[in-house]
């Protein structure tokens, strides 16, 4: 008989597609099922529509804001379906901070938190030896060596919200940031608006990761998504600066879903349980370069170790993460939201004109009311 065939589609990085890959080739065979993975650009998370993704994937690697999007085109099956609500109950309590959270919404969870991440601290250890606590100390320091923003695509954006949570937890439920909130983060980012940040604008978390990693003219990079790959190359990690509220930091990371025109088997359900696992977590997903999603990784010993301290040096910043907006219009609102922020600093544009535009495409792209 032949074993159920599933297409998947992840994202062309080896944190998204290393250990799934070598899970379809070693571990599905075994459990009965075979599985084929694509892969599509880091970017492509913002530029295609997930209804067009799950028409085409049974399986799909996705971030939490699409999640709005989805359910409001009904084109994935709600995680309640497909692993049942006693082991989502049992992921709630071992998935690091709001990682399963990020992807309930409208009352059900529509994928599994299979990867973590929120934005942090990258830095050289030869030029910064002992990296800044606070947001002051940031700004103080790129006095004396290149630091940058990380401002392209949609990281403008998620740069702005991170700073604004470590100023104040929370943000209102129909409008983007409270306004003298939004106007003090807005203010933090102008002043490192440095020659590394301007220099580097187009630079993705990748690039600007990898700069360091080359030994090039950057020392720091104070909010970056975390990409646990680069720990071994020669970048440190640290916790995200704190402001009033303490440690803000937006959370990345990605979840698998299953999509409407999957057919779900117990082999293929066997499979998903299995990479929620603590075997899974804690040593298969990390020996192939991957960045689990279960506390209890992050807190293994052995997984620090092997990746140099990275998570150890990063896991309170990705325990009190902040969640991004996820109504549909979410990732729409994103994009404009990082390009009137990128506009309004390259032309030194005062808070209060570029945070009235900001607002105006929130009210455009969110339905007053509606869950966020």
């Amino acid at each position: 008989m032949r074993a159920p065939s599933f297409r998947g589609l992840t994202w062309d990085h080896p944190r998204g597609y290393r250990a799934l890959e070598a899970a379809a080739a070693t571990v599905a065979p075994a459990q009965g099922l075979s599985i084929a993975w694509d892969r599509h650009p880091l970017e492509g998370f913002e530029a295609h529509p997930i209804a067009d993704l799950a028409a085409r994937y049974d399986l799909i690697v996705l971030d939490h804001p699409h999640v709005g999007e989805a359910v409001a085109h009904d084109c994935l099956v709600p995680m309640e379906e497909v692993i049942g609500a006693d082991a989502l109950a049992a992921l709630q309590d071992a998935a690091i901070g709001p990682s399963l959270a990020s992807y309930r919404y409208a009352g059900k969870h529509w994928a599994l938190p299979l990867d973590a991440a929120s934005q942090v601290m990258a830095h050289d250890p030869a030029r910064v030896p002992t990296p800044p606590r606070t947001w002051d100390e940031v700004v103080a320091l790129a006095r004396a060596v290149p630091v940058a923003l990380s401002l392209s695509g949609p990281h403008a954006a998620l740069t702005f919200q991170s700073i604004a949570a470590s100023l104040a937890r929370g943000r209102p439920q129909d409008t983007f940031v409270d306004p003298e909130i939004g106007a003090r983060a807005y203010d933090l980012m102008a002043r490192l608006m440095t020659d590394a940040t301007r220099a580097r604008i187009g630079q993705n978390p990748i690039a600007l990761l990898e700069a360091i990693a080359q030994g090039q003219d950057l020392a720091l990079v104070p909010l970056v998504y975390g990409y646990v790959n680069y720990a071994r190359r020669g970048v440190a990690f640290a916790d995200a600066p704190r402001g009033d509220a303490g440690i803000g930091s937006i959370l990345g990371g990605t979840g698998i879903a299953v999509s409407r025109r999957c057919t779900v088997t117990d082999e293929l359900r066997a499979h998903l349980l299995w990479l929620m696992g603590e075997d899974a977590q804690r040593r298969f997903i990390p020996a192939h370069d991957g960045q689990p999603a279960l506390r209890s990784a992050w807190a293994d010993p052995e997984v620090d170790r092997a990746w140099d301290g990275f998570y150890s040096a990063t896991c309170a910043t990705l325990e009190g993460a902040s969640l991004r907006p996820r109504h549909d219009g979410a990732i729409a609102f994103q994009t404009e939201a990082s390009a009137l922020l990128r506009e309004g600093l390259l032309a030194e544009e005062a808070a209060a004109p570029v945070l009235a535009r900001i607002e105006a495409a929130f009210a455009r792209h969110h339905i007053r009311g509606t869950e966020t």
